[in-house]
Formats: C-alpha cells, sequence, structure tokens
C-alpha cells in the first residue's frame, strides 16, 4: 500500500536520548487503526483496530517530561496485543486526545462501549458454558 494512500491524523516517532527522535519506531494514527511501524530495512508492523481499546493510561516520567514527552498506553481486546504502549512521544496529551477522539468516533460507528468488548473475545461472558467443578468433600457445592 503507498503511503499516500493512507490519511494519517497523527503520525510520530518514538523519541530517544533528549527527546530527540533518533528511533526507527513510528506511530500512525488514522480514523480506523493505530499502526506501529518499527525497523528500517526489514519492517515489522502491528495494527489495532480502535473500537477495540477498552481503557487508556498516560504515563509522563521524570526524564520524558522534561523534554515534554510521555508513554501513552492501550489497553485493547486484541488476541496478538492486548496492550499496546506509545513510548516517549512529543505533546503525549495532545497524541491521547487525537487517540481518544477516534476512538469514540469508532466506538459509535461500531455501537460498542468497553464492556460490550468482553464478548467479542470468546470469554466466560461470551461462551454460554457454565463448567462446575466440585469435590465430594465439599458441602458447599450446588450443581446448578
Amino acid at each position: 500500500m503507498a503511503k499516500n494512500e493512507i490519511e494519517y491524523i497523527w503520525s510520530g516517532r518514538k523519541c530517544g536520548l533528549f527527546g530527540l527522535p533518533w528511533t526507527f519506531t513510528r506511530y500512525f494514527l488514522t480514523e480506523t487503526k493505530f499502526i506501529t511501524r518499527e525497523g528500517m530495512l526489514s519492517l515489522d508492523e502491528d495494527e489495532l483496530e480502535l473500537y477495540k481499546v477498552t481503557d487508556k493510561k498516560l504515563v509522563l516520567p521524570f526524564w520524558q517530561r522534561l523534554f515534554n514527552c510521555g508513554t501513552i498506553i492501550l489497553f485493547v481486546k486484541d488476541v496478538d496485543t492486548p496492550q499496546k504502549e506509545i513510548h516517549c512521544v512529543k505533546n503525549p496529551r495532545e497524541v491521547m486526545k487525537k487517540i481518544d477522539k477516534q476512538i469514540e468516533l469508532q466506538r459509535d460507528r461500531w455501537n460498542t462501549r468497553g464492556r460490550d468488548l468482553m464478548t467479542i473475545t470468546g470469554g466466560a461472558l461470551s461462551s454460554g458454558h457454565h463448567h462446575h467443578h466440585c469435590d465430594d468433600d465439599d458441602d458447599n457445592c450446588d450443581d446448578d
């Protein structure tokens, strides 16, 4: 896919020493996805659908704050990437606002909220199966 085919709402680099973008990790925010691209010659890309984000966290360590950087952590209902760390980006509060806005737009589009995502993963809430384990010596054993 050519770079100009995707419209990015935000893109940035992971910053290194003194807040300078000397690393080969890039971040891209589109209307529907957050993409992490690592590498220079060989690339490794990871995408996550924004509507699957269940929670966010902003981490502002002292050394990152000195250079107006911070780390954003996204908690995602995704098998490959349950937690996405957006390491040491410039203007982290502004970036988080942009991500928040797109998450809300996608949740509205897909009519989902955090609690709705529990059923997407195929966990106990969505399976409908009740597993009952009981020892013979257990007086509090109920057969549902």
